[in-house]
């Protein structure tokens, strides 16, 4: 298990301010392990704990869902006073996974489920139940699985959402989803990574292609999931320019690997006619950009705009001509968000409550902020052009 780095509660500025897990420390015990969002910020609002500490323990890890495990993990193993004294059978989550031919994955507050007679693995402790059920829908992206006994005969709303194994799931495959999601749970994510890597390689010496690809698939939602720092290599960034509506422009600017690839940016001249509307603007440039298969597709979208741009942007893809869409099934992978200037919040599809930017890892959020600013130099650059054009006389 990961190790502590320790700080004297008089070093409480040199707590990191990224996310990962917290303890309180007392001579050689630990009374308290959470977790955090930003170490730092949630440290300092545990006013009575920081007078009983005389040291601060913390593990940065690459994402909530990682910080979540890792905190079940030490509450289970070291006990903390705090953590049991404030424990009963309505604070705590498990997670239940029955133990049958096609296993159904349940939360649950207590060590058992009503009225079941199944054999059930429970994992947990964890303290926040929300954390939780957000972690365990992005994992079902990667492992759809069931939470009731029966399925309907075609396909249920969880289906639409690719979050369902649907109707008639392949029985190994499906109970290979389920190992792989308890592995993930219990904090052996890189595990199955490897396997699904080995899987992958295997596959494609085979010349099993589309198998391997659906392994690819796999591999790359899972590590968006456990390690969200890691943007995937392409990214696009979006903006609009315009004074009134007139001559406006839209901007597209790419980076690889963190850096301007300046051959791939793309300008638009708005066509939309009548009061400036940005949101109409953002959804007439996606939707003109995804007519360019020819393109290859980003791991990444980042909008500028709040909720609305946001809701421009998926509304294009979903709208997008099936003529369009060659390849587009790679969209269910392309990360898209927008980032609203005023409190530098950043809207995730999937997510119903913004993130704000400083609360990122540095690395995300000096990349998240070059992506906006670069679009919004790119599109106001081309904007100037089309002013002066028109103003210029015949």
């Amino acid at each position: 298990m990961e190790k502590f780095k320790f700080l004297k509660k008089s070093n409480l500025s040199r707590l990191p301010t990224t996310v990962g897990v917290y303890a309180f420390k007392k001579g050689a015990k630990f009374f308290y392990v959470g977790k955090a969002a930003n170490i730092k910020e949630r440290v300092k609002q545990h006013k009575d704990l920081l007078g009983l500490a005389k040291e601060i323990g913390y593990i940065k890890t690459n994402s909530e869902i990682e910080a979540l495990i890792l905190e079940a993990k030490l509450i289970k193993k070291i006990q903390p006073k705090y953590n049991v004294l404030w424990r009963d059978d309505k604070n705590y989550f498990y997670v239940a996974i029955t133990k049958e031919d096609f296993p159904r994955v349940i939360i649950t507050h207590q060590l058992k489920i009503k009225n079941c007679k199944l054999k059930i693995d429970f994992i947990g402790p964890f303290i926040e139940g929300t954390s939780l059920k957000r972690a365990l829908t992005y994992l079902r992206r990667t492992f759809p699985y069931y939470t009731s006994k029966s399925h309907p005969k075609g396909s249920c709303l969880w289906c639409h959402l690719k979050l369902c194994p649907g109707p008639d799931p392949v029985k190994p495959e499906y109970q290979k989803n389920i190992k792989s999601l308890i592995f993930v749970l219990k904090g052996n994510s890189r595990k199955v990574l490897n396997d699904l890597k080995r899987r992958m390689k295997k596959s494609s010496l085979l010349r099993e292609y589309e198998k391997a690809a659906k392994i690819r698939d796999k591999i790359t939602s899972l590590e968006r999931v456990i390690d969200p720092q890691q943007i995937p290599g392409r990214a696009e960034a979006y903006d609009v320019s315009n004074i009134q509506g007139e001559e406006a422009a839209g901007s597209m600017v790419t980076f690889i690997n963190g850096r301007p690839a300046k051959n791939f940016y793309r300008k638009f001249k708005i066509k939309i006619s009548g009061k400036p509307n940005d949101v109409a603007m953002i959804k007439e440039i996606l939707s003109r950009r995804l007519k360019h298969a020819e393109w290859p597709y980003p791991d990444l979208i980042l909008i500028d705009g709040g909720k609305a741009q946001l809701n421009a942007a998926l509304r294009a893809i979903n709208l997008a001509k099936p003529s369009y869409r060659l390849g587009l099934a790679k969209f269910g992978n392309i990360r898209i968000m927008s980032i609203a200037k005023k409190k530098n919040e950043l809207f995730i599809e999937g997510r119903k409550k913004p993130v704000l930017l400083k609360t990122l890892p540095r690395e995300m959020f000096n990349l998240i902020l070059q992506l906006r600013d670069e679009a919004h130099r790119f599109a106001i650059s081309y904007h100037r052009k089309l002013r002066k054009k028109r103003l210029l006389p015949n």
